[in-house]
């Protein structure tokens, strides 16, 4: 995996950014089209969310520039929040969307509005399904290489748009050629619900991240089971992490013989720091060194993983 701020990473993540805009400019043109021509509820869900993801796309595309700059004077823990505050946008969007696209659907219910050209949903759909799965691999790729969250988060949406087109192609196809009335407007309802529900999904990751949550116990434990492990440690507790952007921060108290020279103290910091940087790439990491036994009684966190 890159490190937060290296070339090669920034180039990546760019890369995967630009390919998810082009592809929903692609999809926006296609599906305008196909919306007009088939008067299709779902067809209409699927052209809002791919709006959407346009937009989710140029802001994932600033949110990632913008994150991969270093700490300044201004910003001393570096600019990874951009990515959150980028999904919190778009989740006001993505919402007022499932809004409207209900609204259609409901509206649909009353009338008798037959679907034209449903050749052309079809098709355009089938288009759409295909791009999209290689975006997706692309993404992936950049994923493993980088550890992104904004990459991660869009990849994950595109995922959701394969099946997005395929229920389009099922709504067209049983309310044309199964002549089962009112499956497009059912099929608008679900798409409906289906894009509130990931909004709800990335709006708690980034609140998480705004809100500098804790990380998970299990990645946790294994921290502290990596500093444990360096001969001399005595012992980790208060123990603190957050995460912003592609950035983890990490700060904790280390137990050392209380009459151990400074310099082999701050040699063993030395060596738990680069034991966990290669676990966590990128990470940054402060130690507070204690006598062995000795609590900080104006720490405010509680010693629950403490040895």
């Amino acid at each position: 995996m890159s490190g937060g701020h290296s070339p090669e990473r920034a180039a990546l993540t760019r890369s995967a950014a630009l390919a998810s805009s082009a592809m929903a400019v692609t999809l926006l043109g296609l599906k305008t089209w196909a919306a007009w021509a088939t008067s299709s509820v779902s067809m209409l869900g699927s052209l809002a969310d791919t709006a959407l993801d346009l937009l989710a796309s140029l802001l994932t595309l600033y949110a990632v520039y913008l994150a991969s700059q270093p700490a300044d004077s201004d910003h001393r823990f570096g600019h990874g929040k951009a990515e959150a505050i980028a999904a919190l946008m778009q989740t006001l969007l993505i919402l007022g969307s499932a809004v409207a696209i209900l609204w259609q659907a409901i509206q649909a219910f009353g009338g008798h509005r037959k679907l034209a050209a449903p050749e052309i949903g079809i098709g355009v759909s089938l288009v759409g399904v295909g791009l999209t799965m290689l975006l997706v691999a692309w993404q992936k790729h950049v994923v493993r290489k980088t550890g992104s969250i904004a990459i991660n988060t869009d990849s994950l949406h595109y995922q959701t748009d394969i099946a997005l087109n395929l229920s389009v192609i099922a709504a067209v196809g049983l309310e044309v050629y199964a002549g089962l009335h009112g499956a497009d407007a059912v099929m608008g309802v679900l798409i409906a619900g289906w894009i509130g529900y990931n909004a709800v999904q990335a709006a708690r990751h980034a609140l998480d991240m705004l809100m500098d949550r804790e990380w998970p116990d299990e990645k946790r434990t294994r921290l502290i089971d990596l500093a444990r492990t360096v001969p001399g440690v005595e012992g980790v507790h208060d123990l603190r992490t957050r995460s912003s952007g592609v950035t983890d921060f990490i700060q904790f108290h280390i137990w050392l013989p209380p009459e151990m020279p400074v310099s082999d103290a701050h040699a063993i910091v030395d060596a738990v720091e680069h034991r966990l940087h290669d676990a966590f790439p990128g990470a940054e990491i402060m130690i507070h060194v204690d006598p062995l036994g000795h609590y900080d009684k104006h720490s405010q966190t509680a010693a629950a993983l403490d040895a």
